[in-house]
């Protein structure tokens, strides 16, 4: 690199700022107050040094690699995917991956609005969510229980309000396409009168309603009754007060999230739970 006088090019412009067309090679260390202009070109090698910004830092570009043995990071929240405008549809994917000999992801999906997972997972412990049905009154003393599978996978509700007259599952993630289920639990409460949902013909089950979820969205309903063993029906306890533990299956075979035929629903149940007395 020729070597040129700043005073040369300063007195040129006639501003008292020097410019160097041919560049300029620093080393040792440079010390100034501040620093302004543009640099196009731009690399450092710093071997064997740290840095240290006490300012913020913004990088403008389309791709950051980072080459470290530790990475600590103080906030305690990381955004991904962040946008002045955020919406589902860029975050669908959103996720991390972890590169092995076959990548291994954790992503955001839009279509069933769930995080999933390409490997198993394993928990020390498991905190299910616990929350009460809502109802809709169909007259006649009967009420619709519908049941978010989004929300909960635990449900309670007291037949104190009336019979059961249809379960409803909402938000059943259902792609088209893609095979899928899931297992919600309801623990029943007997009325205090033991009638609510004794027979078969008002057993739970008996009718049964799903609504899937697609792409951000619920899709249309459909109609059906539960597989029960026996070909039976799934009835409650008769006696007052008393919980029963209804689980429901419902699996979707990925042919078409609004045919009756794509959705199979399982119930079973252990019943009869009261206060034990023994030894009072």
């Amino acid at each position: 690199m020729s070597k040129v006088r700043a005073d040369n090019y300063a007195d040129r412009l006639g501003t008292g700022a020097p410019v160097f067309p041919n560049g300029v090679n620093v080393t040792g260390v440079v010390t100034a107050t501040t620093f302004s202009g543009n640099a196009t070109g731009l690399s450092a090698n710093a071997t064997g040094t740290n840095l240290t910004l006490s300012g913020n830092l913004t990088v403008n570009g389309t791709q950051t690699i980072i080459n470290t043995n530790v990475l600590d990071v103080k906030d305690k929240n990381i955004g991904i995917g962040s946008t002045s405008t955020p919406s589902d549809s860029l975050a669908d994917g959103s996720g991390i991956t972890i590169y092995g000999t076959t990548n291994k992801t954790w992503t955001w999906e839009r279509d069933t609005g769930c995080f999933e997972y390409s490997e198993p997972n394993k928990f020390k412990g498991v905190v299910e969510t616990v929350a009460v049905g809502a109802t809709y009154d169909l007259g006649g003393g009967r009420v619709v229980l519908e049941l978010d599978v989004r929300n909960a996978t635990t449900y309670t509700h007291n037949l104190a309000n009336g019979v059961v007259g249809i379960v409803s599952f909402k938000n059943m993630p259902a792609d088209t396409g893609v095979q899928n289920g899931s297992t919600i639990t309801v623990l029943f409460t007997q009325n205090s009168a033991g009638t609510a949902n004794t027979t078969n013909a008002t057993g739970i089950g008996t009718n049964v309603t799903v609504v899937g979820y697609e792409d951000g969205a619920a899709v249309a309903g459909i109609s059906t009754r539960a597989l029960v063993g026996s070909a039976t029906t799934v009835t409650l306890s008769t006696t007052a007060s008393d919980v029963d533990f209804v689980s429901f299956f419902i699996h979707y075979n990925g042919n078409g999230n609004t045919t009756p035929a794509s959705y199979q629903v399982y119930a079973t149940k252990n019943g009869g739970f009261r206060q034990g007395s023994v030894g009072v």
